[in-house]
């Protein structure tokens, strides 16, 4: 089996050390509009050869395009085109523009739209590791729109990336992660500003951050370059969660103002609820 890498950096970087580490795949090719990255990633042996990307879409049995979702947009259908047999897989945290872009081209059903739940707030090939992807979730959006030899060849490569799969809508996934992950992401780049805009000593920030400031503001170091345009392309779903969050936030801003401490311990075990799901 042979697979390119479409984005060298943290998602298809550990995507591809675990995969060859397991044998899943026999090469790797690696397709990135940045030169820099393509070396490093050679040199960390996570890819085997530098390729165009026609190059690497012809190669491969098995296409991962894991690049922000906005050129995500704009690569898929080039390498539709270009298909064969093979199939695609993107790995994308956004799903709904993606599938629409693509929802009338004759290769549809070669392409399988997905999302893998794991990460870290470090971004480019140095960021890669090894069993990232262990035991985490992989979610496999509009799966009857494909054929069912790629359905297979896309469970087969996350089974051995140890992944647990689910299926579901793009659109409801959109709605779920703008309530699970996106708005974390936003809420510590929240937190982040509101820190450097007042504590102006990097110093002080330092010595008095404590474990919890530091696990909080932790996804504040994300890539500018992938979270930009997930905003975007979920700005719907992402604007209904951030209308119900500022909401609680208000509620416990009025309860903390008029010194109501009866409401302020009801929020707390409201929020402690979470502890029977996590």
């Amino acid at each position: 089996m042979k697979i390119t890498i479409i984005g060298v950096g943290l998602i298809g970087g550990s995507m591809a050390l675990d995969l060859k580490k397991r044998g899943f795949t026999t090469k790797v090719f690696g397709v990135d509009n940045c030169t820099n990255n393509l070396q490093k990633a050679k040199q960390i042996g996570f890819i085997d050869d530098i390729k165009t990307l026609e190059e690497g879409v012809n190669l491969a049995d098995i296409v991962i395009l894991a690049v922000p979702v906005d050129a995500a947009i704009k690569i898929l259908p080039k390498i539709l085109d270009k298909l064969n047999n093979q199939i695609v897989i993107d790995v994308c945290s956004v799903k709904k523009s993606l599938i629409d872009s693509v929802k009338n081209h004759k290769k549809r059903k070669q392409y399988v739209a997905c999302h893998p739940m794991a990460g870290t707030e470090f971004f480019g090939p140095e960021a890669a590791v090894s069993e990232l992807f262990d035991n985490k979730v992989n979610i496999i959006c509009n799966r009857e729109e494909n054929c069912q030899e790629a359905i297979e060849k896309t469970e087969k490569l996350f089974t051995c990336l140890k992944m647990k799969l689910i299926y579901m809508n793009g659109e409801k996934h959109d709605k779920h992660v703008a309530y699970v992950s996106h708005i974390s992401h936003i809420s510590s780049f929240a937190l982040a500003i509101t820190v450097l805009d007042v504590e102006k000593e990097e110093k002080q920030i330092f010595n008095l951050a404590s474990g919890g400031f530091d696990s909080t503001v932790r996804l504040a170091k994300s890539s500018k370059n992938m979270w930009s345009p997930i905003f975007q392309n979920n700005s719907e779903n992402i604007l209904e969660v951030l209308d119900n969050y500022i909401f609680q936030l208000e509620k416990i801003k009025s309860s903390i103002k008029n010194n109501n401490n009866s409401e302020i311990i009801e929020f707390i075990e409201k929020a402690n609820q979470i502890k029977k799901i996590i």
